[in-house]
């Protein structure tokens, strides 16, 4: 998510000079340097220094290390950007202090401008610091705040969501080849139609579910397939599949 954000913001225009990149690797240095034109460091605390935003997006478990090396190196006037799935505000506020802190939740589509985000503040942070994350992650994608309580579901929805319709085109392909189509013109049709989908679902302001019946003739072909999806549970098996999603990510924070 950080190389998917860091794109966005290079895409609209921002200066690599504003933005300073760490790495735990060191072999990333020069690597990342001359892809993006950014300074890299391998020291947290350096690559803060003098930034407004701080934008952490490594995993959850090595959140807790990366507080520690940063502890009496984050000012009052800076703002944290978390994009740590599962990890609360609380945690940063626990090592960082009195500093304001945003807890966000984007998508991989953020990777073509085309993500959604849900953000939520902590303890000291106000509409100044929705404004500035929002400007951050306006970049990538749409923004919605929200409680942070919701947020561990919105991380099993939108965050894994992607993953969920992938492995639908996955299924979709497959079948296309068990019935005789080519596999590249099974892979056109797949993409294009999720893709058509997902406009008719953004673009139309219709619901679903009417966009579902307006292509489910009684006695046709998708009402067919909708009677299979049914009787099998499809709805069952993704409200599981969410639930699981939003469990592991309560999980992956401590459970805090």
């Amino acid at each position: 998510m950080g190389n998917a954000l860091l794109t966005g913001l290079l895409r609209a225009g921002w200066d690599s000079e504003d933005v300073s990149l760490c790495t735990r690797r060191e072999e990333k240095v020069e690597e990342l340097a001359q892809r993006t034109g950014c300074y890299v460091t391998l020291d947290p605390a350096e690559a803060i220094r003098g930034r407004q935003v701080i934008v952490v997006s490594v995993k959850p478990r090595d959140v807790e290390a990366l507080l520690q090396s940063l502890e009496g190196s984050v000012e009052s006037g800076q703002l944290v950007l978390s994009l740590a799935a599962g990890v609360t505000t609380q945690t940063f506020e626990k090592h960082l202090g009195d500093v304001p802190v945003i807890r966000a939740m984007p998508n991989t589509p953020a990777l073509v401008g085309e993500g959604v985000t849900g953000i939520a503040a902590g303890a000291h942070a106000g509409l100044s610091e929705f404004d500035l994350a929002r400007e951050v992650l306006d970049a990538v994608g749409s923004v919605r705040m929200m409680d942070e309580s919701l947020l561990d579901a919105v991380t099993a929805v939108s965050g894994t969501g992607p993953a969920y319709v992938f492995l639908l085109a996955e299924a979709l392909i497959e079948a296309a080849l068990r019935e005789g189509i080519p596999r590249d013109i099974a892979e056109r049709f797949v993409n294009q139609t999720i893709r058509g989908a997902g406009h008719l679902l953004t673009d139309t302001g219709k619901s679903p579910t009417e966009l579902r019946s307006q292509v489910t003739s009684p006695g046709g072909t998708t009402a067919a397939a909708m009677h299979v999806l049914e009787e099998r549970g499809f709805r069952a098996i993704v409200e599981d599949a969410v639930r699981a999603a939003a469990k592991r990510a309560t999980d992956l924070g401590g459970g805090n």
